[in-house]
């Protein structure tokens, strides 16, 4: 369908922010730009889109595409080129009123701006490079800016909206080609990917100060990210975070979001998921990433080809230490950092405040609360002066129905009385299963 030419640009933004939503691939700045004389906004390193900042302030971003016309079919997007729906785009003029109209009136703190693919790549990349350009120039912009750098455009293109933009992002879509051929054919895997290197490339420049860009700024210098969707096709948790784990490695990214396929196109090609978007097993996707990121895990520490799907019951974190009891409990006051850091409900934050604290004296569990440990998780794997909380019976089974819960440990004990065992996320068809009399039997004797 042709785009409508008459149409105001309340109703584009009506249009083109409820086309955006389903591109998830957007977060914290990752800069912290001071504003400037003459200039007009700044970026903080705090979060972005309705997230939260680290002091607490809920922070905005004016979310829209360019334009919801595409050239392409991909089968998942509601924006595919078939469906019979109204079609518009703004003008660079139009993005650029609505950004400072709405960062005047406090409304945002920065700009997310992707687009479907109109007439071709490279026309699609010029149009966003011209809205950065009068952003930056005309408008005296200097507020965060996340772009999408559209597969299959000029690398010049690309190479100068990078010098605008604070972040960028190449959708991979898919987690492996075969599931992008099924579902995107008129996508390919060489051709998301060669972008990604070229901003990681020129990223690495920057930083190596090899390339003199003009007026100071840096080519993306919060980093670059990528979406993939969860449950289109069937590759399982143990080969998307493979994927993710390939790309921190090997091109440098900030971050990996997931988005649970929605069936938004009545498509053979697409699955029918009777629970709905798969929101456990993205969340399960997040949690791990999370682990990869910031905790020194790798994917194949998580899960292996035995074991391809995360614990419906269990955090990745817990899931891992039960199945690793070996190498707990872990006494805080003498083991490293890295040791510290693996042990359930402790983060980032308490393991530093744990390895700074025991400088001065040893740390008792009052301690380790008052420095933010969980200790309703952690209780089970640490020791403190040699000692546990509390006379804990070290039993994988017994402390996964601890962990899990009260209201969950009758769903654990059926068919766990045994031995403890990694869960698929296709268990769940047991859940609702009522109890049998071994199972009253086990519970009332306590031989749980």
């Amino acid at each position: 369908m042709l785009i409508q030419e008459e149409m105001g640009i309340q109703k584009k933004l009506e249009i083109l922010s409820d086309a955006a939503k389903y591109d998830v691939s957007c977060t914290s700045s990752g800069v912290d730009r001071k504003g400037k004389k003459g200039m007009l906004g700044n970026a903080v390193s705090a979060g972005l889109c309705h997230s939260f900042a680290a002091d607490g302030r809920c922070i905005s971003l004016l979310k829209i595409l360019f334009t919801n016309q595409c050239i392409y079919d991909c089968r998942y997007c509601i924006n595919r080129r078939s469906n019979d729906m109204v079609r518009t785009a703004f003008t660079p003029d139009e993005v650029c009123t609505l950004t400072m109209e709405f960062y005047r009136r406090n409304y945002i703190e920065g700009l997310f701006l992707s687009s479907g693919i109109l007439h071709s790549p490279d026309y699609t990349m010029d149009l966003i490079y011209q809205t950065l350009r009068k952003l930056r120039g005309e408008c005296r912009f200097n507020g965060y800016i996340h772009v999408k750098a559209i597969p299959g455009a000029d690398p010049v293109l690309i190479e100068q909206v990078g010098l605008l933009a604070d972040r960028m992002s190449v959708n991979l879509e898919l987690p492996t080609a075969q599931g992008l051929q099924s579902l995107a054919p008129a996508k390919s895997r060489s051709r998301i990917l060669a972008p990604m290197r070229q901003i990681q490339r020129g990223i690495q420049a920057g930083r190596a100060e090899v390339v003199p860009y003009e007026r100071g700024r840096s080519f993306v210098p919060a980093g670059q990210s990528t979406q993939m969707i969860v449950g289109a096709t069937p590759e399982n948790d143990y080969q998307m975070i493979q994927v993710a784990q390939a790309l921190y490695d090997n091109y440098d990214l900030k971050r990996v979001f997931y988005s649970a396929f929605v069936r938004v196109n009545d498509d053979s090609l697409l699955p029918v998921l009777p629970g709905g978007p798969p929101l456990l097993r993205e969340h399960r996707l997040y949690q791990a990433d999370w682990l990869m990121r910031f905790y020194g895990f790798r994917a194949e520490e998580l899960l292996t080809e035995t074991k391809p799907h995360f614990n419906v019951l269990l955090d990745p974190k817990c899931d891992w230490a039960l199945a690793h009891m070996e190498l707990f409990p872990v006494e805080v006051n003498k083991a490293d950092y890295a040791a510290i850091l693996r042990v359930p409900g402790i983060g980032v934050k308490s393991a530093k405040r744990i390895v700074a604290a025991r400088r001065g004296a040893a740390l008792d569990f009052e301690d380790l609360k008052r420095l933010g440990v969980v200790l309703k998780r952690a209780l089970y794997f640490i020791t403190c002066k040699g000692r546990m909380m509390y006379p804990v019976k070290v039993d994988q089974n017994f402390i996964a129905s601890q962990l899990i819960g009260v209201e969950k440990r009758k769903v654990w004990d059926i068919g766990n009385t045994d031995s403890y065992r990694q869960l698929s996320m296709f268990d769940d068809g047991w859940l609702n299963q009522p109890s049998t009399m071994q199972d009253v039997h086990t519970a009332v004797f306590g031989q749980l």
